[in-house]
């Protein structure tokens, strides 16, 4: 069967399938987006915590996707089979290139413009939210750009643990050795990935040009 007549005669839970894995990348992102700009700004009034911050979240980096999804099964509240552990996995996945994004972005603003705001009598609070972020909003953006990307790719694991998304068709294609299943997986997934980072990319570059 070829891939066009797979999906006309699945259309249905193709669909469906699609807007579990949109549920579980917007969540997440979103979530990860809540966790580390906060997180990030915490790290630029408190460099000695960095190293130790960043670290944990390159450990979360490195452990392979099928390992923690099962060290998160057992943990009571959010660990168990379906969507929630998904979830949760993907948030530690995307929380390091937001945290460290949103780092690089505050710190890299001219400490001349700091002073310049501070000579002006702004507050801390001010001085974050009218001067530091909006300059490093693009940089920020291509954290969360990235993140978006990883956790597209990393939801297709998410279906060895009952959280539904696309990646059923590729594990339904592996266990059957069946391409077209694989593909049916695969290239929405990939679709996906691309228009988000193409999104994202024209924002970042939309930001980049009103900085300059």
């Amino acid at each position: 069967m070829s891939l066009l007549a797979f999906y006309a005669r699945n259309a249905q839970e193709v669909l469906g399938l699609v807007a579990q894995h949109l549920y579980l990348v917007a969540v997440s992102t979103l979530l990860a987006f809540a966790l580390g700009i906060p997180l990030g700004i915490v790290l630029t009034r408190r460099p000695a915590w960095q190293r130790p911050v960043l670290g944990l979240a390159n450990v979360f980096q490195t452990v392979p996707s099928l390992a923690l999804f099962g060290f998160l099964i057992p943990l009571p509240f959010i660990g168990g089979i379906g969507a929630s552990t998904a979830i949760v996995a993907l948030v530690l996945y995307a929380l390091l290139p937001i945290v460290r994004n949103t780092y690089t972005g505050i710190a890299g603003v001219d400490p001349a413009v700091r002073e310049a705001g501070r000579g002006m009598g702004m507050t801390d609070w001010q001085l974050l939210t009218q001067v530091e972020l909006p300059l490093g909003f693009g940089v920020i953006l291509a954290g969360v750009r990235v993140a978006t990307v990883v956790s597209v790719g990393t939801a297709t694991i998410a279906a060895a643990i009952g959280a539904g998304g696309l990646g059923v068709y590729i594990f339904r294609g592996v266990a059957v050795v069946d391409d077209t299943l694989i593909l049916a997986g695969a290239l929405p997934a990939a679709l996906m990935a691309l228009a988000a980072d193409g999104l994202l990319g024209l924002a970042e570059r939309r930001l980049a040009w009103r900085g300059k």
